[in-house]
């Protein structure tokens, strides 16, 4: 059986888990430590953590019980096919009446989600909108109308659906308006969480436009100044098509970390990083059980983007903003009532169309040749990060964590779905 190996030290006192770690490579199962092109980086690895580790006094005596507890969690990452993950989720989902089409949709969109490392956002969601379903605030089958507005503008009623699905189907209309009419705006309203909006951003690039996609959520993070929740964690995504390679993706929360990360930081028993969150008395905190509000990015200017977001998905689409929108978690009988707005711009209209994937490519070039401060951590054009974590896991599989894992085995056997497999191509 092939294993992970997990090489790091800490500069604290204590071990909880693997996220407490101030320095850690893990490498998945499969991947060959001492073969050409990975024997350089482990060499390193370990010399730092012999120094570094002797220079905050480290010895073996710091490997308390609390170590192993550590070493446990890692060593039962089961790393997924990617593939056979997306069949078991659209299996979960057709379970509960979600038509064949959607269910795949959703469960690749999770997945490519994954794919990407933004676990926050991944397959880690599925079991909270299948808990919904079953609740029966979000509707399997819902009757999504569009209706447009103008040449260049759609109102789309999601009634209660998937958030996923519902966006989905306003980006194909924004896309259809943009190649018809030069922009397309899709104003959604009714909806639930749609994940990760670098989906929708880049569906739209990959039509060789520019994708621009907000999205709001119901009060997570302190105003500037403050440290009770107001605003929503509410993303930002903008998407341009690029010559050389897939789009780049801007894609990011207005706060520091999003809140889905708080979950599952809270989950696997692990810390969030310092300096992201508030505790209920305004304090820094680093316990996901104790965080009460999270911290804007950017200070002043996070929190006036996610004010201006929160105005363009809710108010604009006749929704509401900030403390007024229901709970996520809360209550999974109550809808969500969400908004979100899809813009999608066709650059062939504008005096630099024609060259503008080029332009976008070169930019991307020179920007990857700039001169890094760390030799080991070279400059990246938006999107990098991802794509280049969608190749490893592609070929590793995706990490799930034993909670989730717990959670999985739940559901599969529930809905009588076959676990999905290892990379290796073993079963669970």
């Amino acid at each position: 059986m092939k294993t992970s190996y997990l090489l790091g030290f800490a500069a604290k006192d204590r071990f909880h888990a693997a996220s407490d770690l101030d320095f850690v490579i893990q490498f998945p199962p499969g991947l060959e430590l001492f073969s050409p092109g990975h024997g350089t980086e482990l060499f390193f690895a370990i010399l730092i953590y012999l120094c570094l580790g002797t220079k905050r006094g480290y010895t073996r005596n710091h490997q308390s019980s609390e170590t192993q507890t550590m070493k446990d969690q890692v060593k039962d990452i089961k790393y997924i096919r990617h593939d056979s993950l997306l069949a078991w989720g659209q299996t979960c989902l057709e379970k509960l009446g979600v038509q064949e089409n959607d269910a795949h949709f959703l469960s690749e969109s999770l997945v490519q989600t994954s794919l990407w490392g933004i676990d926050s956002h991944g397959i880690a969601r599925l079991p909270h909108y299948l808990a919904r379903l079953q609740a029966a605030s979000i509707k399997p089958a819902p009757n999504i109308k569009i209706e447009n507005a103008g040449t260049c503008i759609a109102n789309i009623d999601g009634d209660h659906g998937l958030g996923i699905v519902v966006t989905g189907r306003a980006t194909k209309e924004a896309i259809r308006l943009a190649k018809e009419n030069g922009v397309g705006i899709a104003g959604i309203r009714e909806s639930s969480h749609c994940g990760a909006i670098g989906i929708y951003g880049r569906m739209i690039a990959n039509e060789g436009l520019i994708g621009i996609v907000f999205t709001h959520t119901d009060s997570l993070a302190a105003p500037h100044r403050g440290y009770q929740k107001f605003l929503g964690t509410n993303p930002i995504c903008i998407s341009v098509p690029n010559a050389d390679g897939p789009p780049l993706c801007l894609d990011m929360a207005t706060t520091i970390i999003p809140y889905n990360a708080v979950l599952n930081a809270r989950r696997e028993n692990g810390k969030i990083p310092e300096g992201v969150a508030f505790d209920k008395e305004g304090a820094p905190t680093e316990d996901p059980h104790s965080v009460a509000s999270l911290a804007p990015v950017g200070m002043h200017k996070g929190y006036a983007l996610s004010f201006m977001i929160d105005l363009l998905c809710g108010p604009l689409n006749g929704m509401a903003w900030g403390p007024n929108i229901s709970n996520m978690y809360r209550d999974l009988t109550e809808r969500r009532h969400l908004g979100s707005l899809v813009i999608a711009i066709d650059p062939q209209r504008f005096f630099g169309g024609i060259t503008f994937p080029t332009s976008v490519a070169e930019m991307a070039r020179a920007a990857r040749e700039q001169t890094p401060r760390d030799p080991e951590q070279p400059v990246l054009a938006p999107g990098d990060d991802h794509y280049a974590k969608e190749k490893l896991r592609r070929k590793h599989g995706i990490p799930i964590e034993p909670g989730l894992w717990e959670q999985m085995n739940e559901l599969s056997v529930k809905f009588g779905a076959a676990l999905p497999e290892n990379v290796d191509g073993t079963e669970n």
